[in-house]
């Protein structure tokens, strides 16, 4: 347990120092105070664009009856499939001076019609808002779903209102939900790196990947690194400062509760109408674009369908994939098996201190990866060993696979973790009582019985894999590219049609965790129904 703790905190711990012992030898690049600026405001504009969207869609799926309700509440987590940098080039494919909305605008008005510019920050937000609602949406609505009805009942009886009741009783109720989806989405907005560069919006994470790979100067990447850490830390603090000191505890009881008012004639319709434009420009018009791409594409030119760097990309894309995943689900069962056979505290932080690993930027987890091998390098180097551990970063792909395991360890030990804590300890003590050694509690109790948990952990894991983006373009050695890569590189050079058919890729497989997640959420909403 120790020895995972130390492997995942290695990278990070590496940035800090390396970043500290280059105090005064680092020239802070030009423009940082604009990068701050711009990231805080990206930030803010997101949290506020994915509140509004997300919550607003939550109360009203929960709140009001309407047509197509039953379907669209569970449609409208899609857009979580659908990585910003994709959504992204095809928002300016659409709506960029050389797009069709632009022109049709030119030819409706004249060549000078003013229009806003869309490589900018409030694109970047939009963009980034449209696919990012999902996070406080399921979380904001779960909490509205979740709130014993006596509570609401209560507020009614006293002669509040609908929406006095959301303002003075289920918002407080649902403030830690919301906290909770507006931290990962500041943390998901942190560590974007395509979609920025596309809206020309140069935050701090890619003031990182511009200084290392630029200007090849270490200490300043590093201490940008640590600056991009310290954005990071203040997100989870805001975190916990946004629910406050206030504790807010449910009794249930029964009650009607939250029944959804029903909306008929032209409110109803507009309700519809309000998820199915959310859904649109978050999913499906971005879906059917790349559709229409491709399809030109492969009609125009069939050989696009079996190009050969297509299938290697895709296949490297798969291989990084499905070995983290296995890893970190190994990581993940050790660590839930120790924590179930007993620990003290210091085995407890330790289980804490490897999912930290997922609120630092990919960026940072890159460098602090390349920072510790150096080290070991030359720790080797002194006590006479020849040839260290460089190349196993800069030849092959062990530092991409070194860091998705420290960045996608946390998903897996949430997701086997609740699996885990399923099992009653007297199960274990029982097996424990009887003479079971440690590996044959985990063989012959735990895993049969975790195994949900592990299906879910290698899926997420799996998928947070193939669309990472950052901790490849620094680590990959030469002539190694994923499918996310590539979809970055064509989407860069404005070749959105050859683009389109590695996108449909990531957002297909994106989807499976998606569908997984509903149903998950579907069955157990139905049990409650039932009860």
């Amino acid at each position: 347990m120790l020895v995972i703790a130390v492997l995942v905190a290695t990278p990070v711990v590496a940035v800090v120092l390396s970043g500290a012992a280059g105090v005064g030898e680092a020239s802070l690049p030009r423009g940082l105070g604009s990068m701050v600026l711009t990231t805080l405001g990206l930030m803010l504009g997101v949290g506020v664009g994915t509140l509004l969207v997300g919550g607003g869609l939550a109360w009203l799926v929960t709140a009001y009856s309407f047509p197509m309700r039953d379907v669209l509440v569970w449609l409208l987590v899609l857009p979580l499939a659908m990585p910003a940098y994709i959504l992204g080039f095809v928002f300016l494919s659409t709506f960029d001076v050389s797009g069709p909305v632009q022109g049709a605008l030119r030819s409706v008005f004249g060549a000078g019609v003013w229009v806003p510019e869309v490589r900018s920050l409030p694109g970047a937000i939009i963009v980034m808002s449209l696919t990012l609602y999902p996070y406080v949406y399921l979380l904001a609505r779960n909490a509205l779903v979740e709130q014993a009805p006596g509570t609401y009942d209560a507020a009614r009886t006293l002669g509040a209102g609908r929406w006095r009741a959301l303002w003075r009783v289920l918002l407080p109720l649902a403030r830690p939900s919301l906290a909770a989806g507006l931290s990962l989405v500041m943390m998901e907005t942190l560590t974007d790196f395509a979609t920025v560069q596309y809206f020309n919006v140069e935050t701090v994470s890619v003031g990182v990947y511009l200084v290392w790979k630029g200007s090849f100067e270490f200490h300043t990447a590093t201490q940008l690194s640590v600056l991009v850490l310290l954005f990071a830390v203040a997100v989870l603090a805001g975190e916990r400062l946004m629910r406050g000191r206030a504790r807010f505890h449910q009794k249930g009881g029964r009650g009607q509760g939250l029944q959804g008012a029903r909306l008929t004639g032209w409110k109803g319709w507009g309700a519809t109408a309000l998820a199915i434009a959310a859904l649109a420009a978050g999913f499906v018009v971005p879906v059917t674009q790349l559709l229409w791409w491709a399809v030109g594409d492969v009609v125009s030119d069939p050989s696009t369908l079996w190009d050969a760097r297509f299938v290697d990309y895709l296949t490297n894309s798969l291989v990084v994939a499905t070995v983290t995943a296995l890893a970190c689900v190994l990581l993940a069962v050790v660590i839930g098996h120790t924590l179930r056979l007993g620990g003290g505290r210091l085995v407890r932080g330790a289980a804490q201190m490897t999912t930290f690993g997922y609120a630092v930027p990919g960026a940072v987890v890159g460098i602090g990866v390349l920072i510790a091998f150096a080290r070991l390098d030359e720790l080797l180097e002194s006590l006479g060993v020849p040839g260290g551990t460089g190349l196993l970063v800069t030849g092959s792909v062990m530092g991409i696979l070194y860091s998705y395991v420290v960045r996608f360890l946390a998903p897996a030990y949430q997701a086997v973790d609740a699996s885990f804590a399923k099992i009653p300890p007297t199960m274990t003590m029982s097996a424990m009582s009887l003479g079971a050694t440690p590996r044959r509690i985990l063989t012959r109790v735990h895993l049969p019985l975790v195994r949900p948990g592990v299906a879910v952990a290698l899926v997420l894991v799996a998928i947070d894999a193939v669309k990472e983006l950052p901790i490849v373009l620094l680590l990959r050695p030469f002539g190694f590219t994923t499918v996310s890569v590539w979809v970055y590189e064509l989407a860069r050079e404005n070749f959105w049609e050859k683009a389109a058919l590695p996108a449909l890729v990531i957002v297909a497989v994106a989807v499976v965790p998606v569908l997984v997640l509903f149903r998950q959420v579907r069955l157990v909403e139905l049990r409650g129904k039932a009860e």
